[in-house]
């Protein structure tokens, strides 16, 4: 537990934070727009409100261009992973979404050794193999038609541990507001023209209803630029233990959200919910086996 005020202060921010994010899945499920839409105009939104910060392009001023297409490239990921994301929103449910979701950290444990070059570690591997059973048990407590969602949610899991793997590896090297906002934007114009190339557009896409409109604006500022801000001055007090035990908490909180919210409940099994704990409980282990690394 945090001893100090300081540490106090962002130890409840970074829950608070990690609540929020819980809450992209309940709105992606509420917004009634086509995913690929969501993605485009949650990542344009928040590259509008990037966009007026002095300090963004400040930062991308001495950005050499090397750096500016290694994130560009993450950001059409980025995108690629929020567009899975949704779209197990949209053909499952927010609580089959987020425990898919729930894969993430243990994708990177295997997924980053093969991009740094580093060794696997045994307790990654286990980990790895823990959660078969929790996957096992997770799809055969969902009907069928959500089987593809489940699909969608583990590629959008997948993609999540390869940005995670590469944000790490070069969001050092430039200011963090400058690097999202070349993310964000990079990520919504590739997704947009995609997605005008091969799918159309149509009216709702290029201007969505009030309803959809301030729906994405709650996802855009409350889910998205508020937590980040908290997030970047919390982790200045806290340690990367507690951090990734907070982090951890995120699907928790979203299939809590989603029972009682939107009463995904009466769509799921038991089975379902004994899949979701096998699995977490591999996603809570992980930071006690690396705590126990020497540094």
């Amino acid at each position: 537990m945090p001893h100090s005020a300081a540490e106090r202060k962002a130890f409840w921010q970074i829950h608070f934070c990690v609540l929020l994010w819980g809450f992209t899945a309940i709105l992606g499920k509420l917004i009634t727009l086509p995913a690929q839409a969501l993605v485009v105009w949650r990542m344009l939104l928040v590259s509008v409100f990037l966009a007026v910060l002095p300090r963004v392009w400040r930062g991308l001023r001495v950005l050499p261009p090397r750096l500016i297409a290694i994130y560009a490239g993450i950001g059409v990921i980025v995108a690629l992973h929020w567009l899975t994301f949704y779209g197990a929103i949209k053909l499952a449910n927010a609580s089959v979404a987020v425990s898919c979701l729930a894969l993430g950290s243990i994708f990177t444990a295997i997924i980053e050794p093969m991009l740094t070059g580093k060794p696997h570690a045994r307790s990654e591997i286990l980990l790895g193999l823990m959660v078969i059973p929790g996957v096992y048990l997770l799809i055969g407590g969902v009907p069928l038609s959500m089987h593809l969602g489940i699909a969608v949610g583990i590629l959008s899991s997948l993609l999540t541990a390869v940005v995670a793997t590469l944000n790490k590896r070069y969001v050092h090297e430039a200011d963090p507001e400058s690097v999202t906002f070349i993310e964000m934007s990079v990520g919504a114009l590739a997704l947009a023209s995609a997605s005008a190339l091969y799918f159309g557009v149509d009216a709702t896409f290029i201007r969505p209803d009030l309803y959809n409109f301030s729906l994405l604006l709650v996802l855009a500022v409350l889910c998205t630029l508020l937590p980040f801000i908290l997030s970047l001055h919390a982790l200045r007090h806290i340690s990367a233990f507690s951090t990734q035990l907070a982090l951890n908490l995120e699907p928790v909180y979203a299939i809590v959200i989603a029972a009682l919210w939107l009463r995904e409940y009466q769509e799921l099994t038991p089975q379902f919910y004994a899949g979701v704990a096998v699995i977490l409980s591999a996603v809570f282990v992980q930071p006690l086996l690396l705590r126990k690394k020497p540094a």
